[in-house]
């Protein structure tokens, strides 16, 4: 069962601006912290933001001031604004619940991520 759909990735340019949305399945997405993660080519996944589920949010260091992480509890909906993209931010970025990921079966669930590719 699909549990999280990530959309919105694309190519863009150095400089320019990406909006990623995360569609949660009904059921806990309002009652868990969620985040963005992102895989960079040959490299592990990382957390990029989180936020709680009263919207409080947190950034790593490198994506601060650029990006917003943002939810819609009632849509089951989550957002992360990117802008003022560089290179370094090339990556699928995908979205779960944080700071334990979702598990189903017994084994943690990842989407399929969106891929953002940022051009110089």
């Amino acid at each position: 069962q699909v549990q999280l759909v990530e959309s919105g990735g694309g190519l863009v340019q150095v400089g320019g601006s990406l909006r990623l949305s995360c569609a949660a399945a009904e059921g806990i997405f309002g009652f868990n912290d969620m985040a963005w993660y992102r895989q960079a080519p040959g490299k592990q996944r990382e957390l990029v933001a989180s936020i709680t589920v009263g919207g409080v949010p947190n950034y790593r260091n490198s994506v601060k001031g650029r990006f917003t992480i943002s939810r819609d509890n009632a849509r089951n909906m989550g957002y992360l604004q990117m802008g003022s993209l560089d290179p370094e931010d090339t990556g699928v970025y995908y979205c779960n619940y944080y700071p334990t990921p979702l598990r189903v079966n017994g084994g943690i669930y990842w989407g399929k991520g969106t891929l953002v590719t940022v051009s110089s």
